[in-house]
């Protein structure tokens, strides 16, 4: 614990001043334990003023009684005369508002009027009654006291918002269970009529509306088709299709003259193709020997002949082989072969002059209808123009014959569905007379009471905390004067001090040594030579701290001198039973020396100077010269010289020894010092800028531990841990 607790002194000094550590977290169950026990019967009373309440309050009030119904609300009803779905899911945010919308619908106060006159609550004493309203106390007109039940129904209604669930349930509460029953069926059966009586009224106002618009729109119909037939008329347009029908673009069969065109194209396109096949069978018949074109050979009468041909030529050989050129059987076929010869070459140009035939007329027929076609351009281009408005009036008259159509089928739709009526909503279960009371409970009541009584009773505990600005537990000391915990000293009671600083084992002897240990690591050094024990106010332990930390150095083996500097009210020669003929003043008003001041006593192991006459002038003279002078001759005789000062609050002797010391112990009383007063008695001693080490908290209570000083001190005996030795 030695080194844990000479680290947080370490990390302290290195604060700024005024820098504060963050404080202990709320939810420290040591803390709260701590809080619990000091405020035990704080916290008692508080709770058990709360159930009392709470009981007195069950038995005082009124019983109640709740009776309940449940509905279903359907996003829409079943449709009667369609095929859709009524109960399709939809968008869960739809459905939400939507049902939102029913709960306000169903809590309204139109329909609290219905219930109201459908029950006759005004002319009713009983449901006054059940609700706690005196017949005496009603108003005499009529309209008041119907506003009254009004009021009475929407104050005693409920109904709940499903989750997940479109069935809803509603209630009402009063004094008497048959009223609570009675009312919250008819509000279920009101809701339903009103409801069909909400759509019966909107489809009233719907047939209207669309009979006045199927009337305007059945004029506006006639007038688009007869300004079209009008303008149709007066361009001479023979429509064969409607000009905005989406099919007219790819059959081309928008008029006369376009479906002329397109024949006339086709035509065109037809003798083109056939003119190049013409011209294509000439050319290869022109441009190539006689008998060479693929198109005359292949004419059967050419064909013939070349096979006649073959024949006579065949046998005018046989006749040459056995007679002379000059017979007659030879010169016979001479004769025919050249006849066949002369046949043949007039078959051949008569083919010839076939295929320039053919290829002429495809010529001639692709010129004319390529004129047609031209013609037939014009044309159609002529009738575009007076198309364009034609289209815009056929546009129009088709959207009007649309809207016509649309309107007069939901004319027929309504006056259909006119008097059949079906509901989204049903009653699922109907309320039943409630047999016991709903309220008050009891049980409900009690747990209330100890819920609000626990709240009241924190709520007291935490502002009588945060009020109590006194220095109770070690966590104060950081928290509220920012100074680091050097140590923690507890109440000893009324034992014997000086047996209990005698005895090592003690509780006080061992929260002095733990002390001890973090002032030998206070500083890089060590402990400083020479340390002042002070304290805001006196009662608070410094005396008895500056004694016990003397004989706790001393008892490691270091030279120490004790210097009671509280030469006001000098306390120590007394302790010690010591003289205090001389002493602290004697040696600085240069009566005698410092030799012969110091003092030794058999029951310790530590030199002293006590104070000395009571001077005249107890500040001038403590911040003389002589007093620097007298406390460095002592840091160079002993290994630790410590300095026993007034308080701080009040005096100046305090401040003025705190910058002629190396370091500075605050001593602390638990419960006794109170923050201002605390931090004054701190900024003016801080005003000399000394080195404050630290505080020691003594007289510590240990009921009051909050963490772990609680394992620390027991309120028996002391807990000594290994790793504080």
């Amino acid at each position: 614990m030695a080194n844990a607790q000479q680290n947080m002194v370490q990390e302290s000094l290195q604060l700024p001043e005024g820098d504060y550590p963050k404080g202990r977290s709320f939810f420290d169950l040591g803390y709260l334990w701590a809080l619990f026990r000091r405020n035990l019967w704080l916290i008692l009373g508080i709770v058990g003023l709360g159930l009392a309440l709470a009981l007195a309050a069950t038995l005082l009030a009124t019983p109640q009684y709740r009776a309940s119904a449940t509905l279903q609300v359907n996003e829409s009803a079943d449709q009667v005369l369609g095929d859709e779905d009524a109960d399709s899911a939809g968008n869960i945010w739809d459905y939400e508002r939507f049902l939102q919308t029913q709960l306000d619908l169903l809590t309204s106060r139109s329909l609290a009027e219905r219930v109201e006159k459908t029950l006759e609550l005004s002319e009713d004493p009983a449901f006054f009654e059940a609700q706690g309203i005196a017949a005496s106390s009603l108003p005499d007109s009529r309209e008041e006291r119907a506003k009254m039940a009004i009021w009475t129904l929407r104050s005693g209604l409920s109904a709940e918002r499903p989750r997940n669930t479109r069935i809803v349930p509603i209630a009402f509460e009063s004094g008497d269970a048959a009223v609570s029953a009675k009312v919250v069926n008819a509000f279920a059966e009101q809701f339903i009529q009103a409801s069909l009586q909400s759509k019966y009224n909107s489809s009233a106002y719907a047939r209207g509306f669309v009979s006045d618009q199927l009337t305007e729109a059945k004029q506006r119909l006639e007038t688009s088709e007869q300004a079209l037939n009008d303008y149709a008329r007066e361009k001479g347009l023979i429509r064969l299709a409607d000009p905005t029908a989406s099919d007219t673009a790819s059959n081309g069969a928008g008029s006369i003259t376009t479906a002329s065109l397109i024949q006339a194209n086709e035509a065109a396109i037809q003798a083109k193709a056939s003119r190049i096949a013409a011209e294509a069978r000439w050319n290869a018949v022109s441009r190539s020997p006689l008998f060479s074109s693929q198109a005359v050979l292949g004419d059967p009468t050419v064909a013939g002949l070349l096979a006649s041909r073959s024949r006579i030529e065949a046998a005018l050989a046989e006749e040459r082989s056995r007679r002379l050129d000059e017979h007659p059987a030879v010169q016979a076929k001479l004769a025919e072969l050249a006849q066949v010869k002369a046949d043949l070459n007039q078959a051949a140009n008569n083919v010839r002059r076939s295929i320039r035939s053919q290829y002429d007329a495809a010529l001639s027929a692709e010129k004319q209808l390529n004129s047609q076609v031209n013609q037939f351009k014009g044309d159609t281009l002529s009738e575009q123009d007076s198309s364009v408005q034609y289209a815009l009036l056929a546009r129009e008259a088709d959207t009007n014959r649309q809207l016509y159509d649309e309107l007069l089928q939901r004319y027929k739709q309504l006056n259909a569905a006119a008097g059949i009526s079906a509901s989204n909503i049903t009653i699922i279960d109907q309320a039943q007379v409630p047999a016991v009371p709903s309220s008050p409970s009891l049980l409900f009541n009690l747990a209330l009471g100890l819920l609000l009584g626990g709240a009241a009773a924190g709520a007291a505990v935490l502002l009588r905390t945060e009020l109590d600005d006194s220095i109770r537990v070690p966590e104060d000391v950081e928290e509220k004067l920012g100074l680091s915990l050097l140590g923690v000293v507890p109440d000893q009671g009324d034992e014997d001090l000086d047996v209990l600083l005698a005895d090592p084992k003690s509780i006080i002897s061992e929260a002095y040594g733990s002390l001890r240990g973090n002032l030998l690591f206070a500083t890089p050094q060590g402990i400083p030579q020479a340390l002042l024990v002070t304290s805001s106010q006196p009662g608070e332990g410094k005396s008895t701290t500056s004694r016990a930390l003397a004989g706790s150095f001393a008892r490691i083996g270091k030279t120490v001198v004790l210097v009671d500097a509280d030469i006001r009210r000098p306390s120590l020669h007394r302790i010690l039973g010591l003289s205090n003929k001389i002493g602290l003043t004697s040696v600085l008003t240069g009566q005698t020396m410092l030799s012969d001041t110091i003092q030794t006593n058999d029951d310790v192991d530590f030199d002293f100077v006590t104070a000395g006459p009571t001077p005249v002038a107890p500040t001038e003279l403590l911040s003389s010269t002589q007093m620097q002078v007298l406390i460095d001759e002592l840091a160079d005789k002993y290994d630790l010289v410590i300095v026993d000062s007034s308080p701080v609050l009040g005096l100046a002797d305090a401040p003025t020894l705190s910058a002629l010391v190396d370091a500075v112990i605050y001593v602390v009383e638990a419960g006794g010092g109170r923050r201002g007063a605390l931090k004054s008695s701190l900024r003016r001693l801080r005003a000399m800028r000394p080195n404050i080490l630290g505080a020691v908290l003594t007289k510590f209570d240990t009921r009051d531990a909050a963490n772990s000083y609680s394992s620390y001190y027991g309120t028996d005996q002391y807990q000594y841990r290994a790793e504080d030795r």
